[in-house]
């Protein structure tokens, strides 16, 4: 994308303009219709702003470009002196060639005439590759004033804030002083970090020394900000706790765990406060104690996106990190048909950045102001540690073009336009992918195109060898398998460290926005959705389908529908039986020709959103509102009694299914349970028979005449169930005990 660049450096030497003897400057920048302006100084004649100006190729109006100077007053500036450049003129300059030095030019007025003062500035066209681009002043944002929006419309690269696991394992107290010493105390353990709240069950050894040997995990971030508060509590009333004692533990100074290996105790004395006069607080130590094991997690993978398509799988700790094994390219070229978001003036428009998340590093492209085709070109790199990882690209619309939040938003925020991930392990090495993928978004009223966005990747891998090896390795690191958390424990810590890294981002300068990293991080995927449920079904059905398909095969089969594929199966059948080494191997092949057969028809683009996959296409109105609706509920009672009934009644539909899968168990296991005697004593007679029968007959003649039973013509089979299937159906289960 070609760009002219104008660099307006400093002045000197310009004519005072009052009384006083000085003047108020600024140089303003003028392609067409397209104006800039550097800041203006006060009362001085050698100002140096050191700007620099881009104006798109593509938007050019002019062949002139004209630099102007201008002294600041209040009812009109008033002209100074301008510089006049030709187009045709200006050099071009490609990186890595070195910047354009800037010159001194004399100022001249409007008919050419030399004036007093000059003027310091470099021209030049030049690419976004240019490294004055990325501060530089667009005329696409013409539209945009103040500096803080002109901050929210800039390219930047935040990085996720680096997190911890904090296990706390509180194990006994010692000495405490309740007030009422009359009642044993039911004491428990309150541990606060910053906006977490963990407690301990209440101690079963009700006195003094309580103990409790419990676990709480948190999510810290680095800088340690907050300290660990911890408070012994006694439960005197059902809603009221008294507090026995308190202390706070700064992060910077506990003990960091790398692997399995048990951390030292500690015992750490409580303080406790109390009100003197309403107002005066008085700090009394006395000699309560809290043991504890206190250490921060380098060994765990702190989860902040879903393990089912996470971009980063590392420990914590760098020195457990292993060495890269390629990088990753994205290159955000441009997207087409995007929707009217919001209306400015009277009309529609759209101001749309992408951001890219892989890893910890989050990439934020500059917004291109009132455009439904906007062309960013712009590339950005990531290190790659393992190929089962997914980068996520979100599309938004800026609402915060007039100073933040600061401004006249109204507390807006920044509409989602859509999503792709893109799985590296989909992609071939070393190959460039230019795509476009459709950008999809679930509204309550449906789901709607809103545009598509356009991509180019390439994952580059340093050695095939290692790669090749970490499909061997376990997906997470090592202790979250040799210790591993609970289901609750992660989605409780998946939460907060997603609050965590928002509002870090949040807080950076221009601010990666609150929404804009929820949706990118998907923090409302675990709530109940009744299309997301149905899609779920199908993809089960889905992966059952071969086998459905392979079981109504094998019934053909035996039905004899087509006798020529019947016998051939009777051959490979005895073939097999007789020489039953070969079964593996011809199992293998088997798969092998499968791979083989399928590789010419294997995908040439990455997969994308899929809403028919997603059940989107054709959710029902109020399934959508379902969705959307704020927890707890925001919806009217009646709407939310008929969803209630609804789900009541899937679930006695799974209930059902449940049950039955129960009562099938439950009718094996009563095969040796003695709960029918006659249907146990037949089965142990059969075993029996069956046991002498095996051993006295080789094992292939057994095979062979069991197969060639299973496959017999249909002139020898009846439409009656089977024997054994009319035994196990007898056969009692605990259903008629249940209420």
């Amino acid at each position: 994308m070609q760009y002219l660049y104008v660099r307006v450096v400093k002045a000197r030497d310009l004519p005072a303009k009052d009384v006083t003897g000085s003047c108020d400057p600024y140089a303003e920048v003028r392609l067409g219709n397209y104006k800039g302006t550097t800041r203006h100084f006060e009362k001085k004649s050698n100002p140096e702003w050191n700007q620099v100006f881009a104006f798109s190729r593509e938007r050019i109006q002019s062949t002139m470009l004209e630099v102007t100077v201008k002294d600041k007053d209040f009812v009109k500036d008033d002209f100074m002196g301008l510089v006049f450049f030709e187009l045709a003129e200006v050099p071009k300059r490609v990186p890595p060639d070195s910047p354009l030095a800037p010159q001194w030019y004399r100022l001249e007025d409007r008919k050419g005439n030399k004036l007093k003062g000059e003027l310091m500035l470099a021209v030049w066209w030049g690419t976004q590759a240019d490294e004055a681009f990325p501060e530089a002043w667009h005329s696409d944002a013409a539209t945009v004033g103040g500096a803080d929006a002109l901050a929210n419309i800039r390219s930047k690269v935040y990085l996720s804030p680096k997190l911890w696991y904090l296990r706390v394992n509180v194990i006994e107290a010692q000495d405490l002083i309740p007030s009422d010493r009359t009642r044993f105390p039911e004491v428990f353990v309150k541990a606060t970090l910053g906006h977490q709240f963990l407690r301990t069950r209440i101690s079963m050894s009700k006195s003094i020394n309580p103990m409790w040997n419990e676990d709480l995990m948190f999510v810290a971030a680095e800088p340690f900000e907050e300290h660990l508060v911890l408070t012994v509590e006694d439960r005197i009333a059902p809603n009221k706790d008294e507090v026995l004692g308190a202390c706070a533990i700064p992060l910077q100074y506990v003990d960091r765990r790398l692997d399995h290996k048990a951390i030292n105790t500690r015992w750490f004395n409580l303080e406790k406060h109390i009100i003197v006069d309403g107002e005066k607080k008085k700090e009394i130590k006395f000699a309560s104690r809290l043991h504890m094991r206190i250490c921060l997690e380098g060994g765990y993978h702190v989860l902040d996106e879903s393990t089912h398509y996470s971009s980063d799988l590392r420990p914590t700790a760098k020195q457990l990190w292993k060495s890269s094994i390629g990088v990753l390219e994205v290159g955000v070229l441009s997207a087409h048909g995007l929707s009217p978001m919001k209306t400015k003036d009277g009309r529609a428009t759209t101001d749309a950045y992408c951001v890219a998340k892989y890893g910890t590093k989050w990439v934020r492209t500059r917004t291109i102001i009132d455009s439904f085709t906007p062309k960013w070109n712009e590339q950005y790199t990531w290190e790659v540690f393992d190929p089962c990882t997914v980068i996520t690209i979100g599309v938004f619309d800026n609402c915060h073009l007039q100073g933040g939040d600061k401004g006249n938003n109204n507390g807006a925020r920044d509409s989602r336009i859509g999503k792709v991930r893109i799985r590296l392990s989909t992609l071939e090495t070393d190959r460039v992918y230019t795509h476009s993928y459709p950008l999809l978004v679930l509204h309550p009223s449906g789901v709607k195109k809103m545009g598509e966005i356009h991509l180019a990747v390439r994952f580059t891998c340093s050695s095939l060898l290692n790669m090749m090896h970490m499909y061997s390795q376990p997906l997470l690191p090592k202790m979250h398998y040799i210790h591993p958390l609970t289901v609750s424990q992660l989605d409780s810590l998946r939460h907060q460290a997603t609050q965590i890294v928002s509002m870090r981002l949040s807080r950076a300068e221009p601010p990666l926005r609150k929404e804009v990293v929820e949706y990118m991080l998907d923090v409302g995927s675990h709530m109940w959705s009744m299309r997301r449920s149905k899609a779920n079904f199908f993809r089960i059905m889905g992966v059952l389908g071969g086998l459905i398909a392979v079981g109504k095969w094998f019934d053909q089969i035996c039905n004899w529908k087509n006798p020529i594929t019947t016998v051939l199966i009777h051959i490979l059948f005895l073939i097999l039986v007789l020489y039953p080494e070969l079964i593996l191997p011809t199992i293998f092949l088997y798969l092998f020709l499968i791979g083989v057969w399928y590789y010419r028809w294997r995908p040439k683009n990455p997969p994308h959103m899929d809403t028919r996959l997603s059940c989107a296409d054709n959710a029902h109105p109020d399934e959508l509102d379902e969705e959307f609706d704020t927890f707890p509920t925001s919806r009217p009672a009646d709407i939310i009694r008929m969803r209630y009934d609804r789900l009541r009644s899937i679930s006695g539909r799974i209930q059902t299914v449940v049950g039955d899968l129960a009562t099938q168990g439950e009718r094996l296991q009563s095969l040796l349970s003695w709960r029918d005697p006659r249907a146990t004593a037949l089965f142990v007679i059969f075993c029996l028979i069956a046991a002498i029968v095996l051993y006295v007959t080789p094992f292939q003649v057994v095979a062979l005449l069991s197969g060639f039973y299973v496959l017999r013509h249909p002139r020898f089979r009846h439409k009656l169930p089977s024997v054994p299937l009319n035994f196990f159906r007898r056969l009692p289960a605990r259903t008629d005990c249940m209420l």
